[in-house]
């Protein structure tokens, strides 16, 4: 098949092209490496350096069987400093894709945000991922397209970023434990999440292709949950603690079961084992 990454040079992209490539598809990325790396790139993928909102017609770089559309601006905190770039980036520029792939008959499968669970108008972030699935089922309703909306659940694993403002909490401690550097923690640390390892959700998202399930929802989370103190515990880390931020979700826990009865999708990978293999 003829694929098209939006946002390849990321972390879920990367991890998704390294499957297509290995099941011998033809793959396409595009990103504009905001956070995505060059260090990502896989030998075998085309790379083209350009930015969704300023894309109307994908077109010139093939005809695609499917695009996968992970590109966005992430984050929460970040996002209260440049509400308009992540707006325009994960509203406008969804809305260019899915607009083209209603135009073309492509099926388009989106990442969207478990953080849409906290409220939409919990931060500029979630409003714009919630924004972005408003129009994929406006462009469903009305223009034809065929698409599917996932959402992850604190995803972990190879390609995560490590350091700067766009990291997450596992890649982070684990860098910081390579460097000795101190680790922190904001509020009091019984706050939960749901992590999940991005080789599952790279298994969910192709089954999805495969199985054509279109005009569905999925959530794409473990099922089960650890607070951020416990997660200190199996890294044997001892924290410093700092004043909460805004805009986070007390616990995230996917408790929808979608994904497993429209797909078979099962996750394998348990954080605590995933540990345990890094800190050797």
């Amino acid at each position: 098949m003829k694929i098209l990454v939006t946002g390849g040079a990321g972390f879920v992209g990367t991890n998704l092209i390294k499957r297509f490539l290995k099941d011998k598809h033809e793959v396409t990325s595009i990103d504009n490496y905001n956070t995505g790396l060059e260090l990502n790139h896989q030998e075998g993928c085309t790379y083209l350096n350009y930015d969704i909102r300023n894309i109307k017609d994908y077109s010139p770089w093939g005809n695609f069987d499917v695009v996968f559309h992970m590109a966005a601006i992430a984050r929460i905190q970040p996002s209260f400093d440049n509400p308009k770039d992540y707006f325009t980036v994960n509203a406008n520029g969804t809305m260019n894709i899915a607009e083209w792939c209603a135009k073309t008959s492509t099926p388009l499968i989106y990442a969207g945000s478990s953080s849409k669970h906290s409220g939409k108008y919990k931060n500029p972030y979630t409003f714009s991922k919630d924004i972005g699935e408003e129009i994929l089922e406006l462009y469903n309703k009305h223009y034809g397209l065929k698409s599917s909306i996932t959402r992850f659940y604190n995803v972990y694993g190879p390609h995560q970023l490590v350091e700067g403002g766009y990291t997450t909490l596992i890649g982070r401690w684990l860098n910081n434990i390579k460097k000795d550097i101190q680790c922190e923690i904001y509020g009091d640390g019984e706050q939960r999440r749901d992590f999940t390892h991005v080789d599952d959700i790279v298994d969910a998202l192709i089954l999805i292709m495969e199985k054509e399930a279109y005009g569905l929802e999925f959530e794409l989370g473990r099922g089960e949950n650890h607070s951020v103190n416990e997660v200190a515990k199996m890294m044997n880390i001892d924290p410093i603690y700092k004043d909460g931020k805004k805009g986070e979700a007390r616990n995230t826990l996917n408790t929808d079961p979608t994904a497993f009865t429209v797909l078979g999708w099962v996750p394998k990978i348990d954080l605590v084992n995933y540990l345990k293999t890094q800190i050797k």
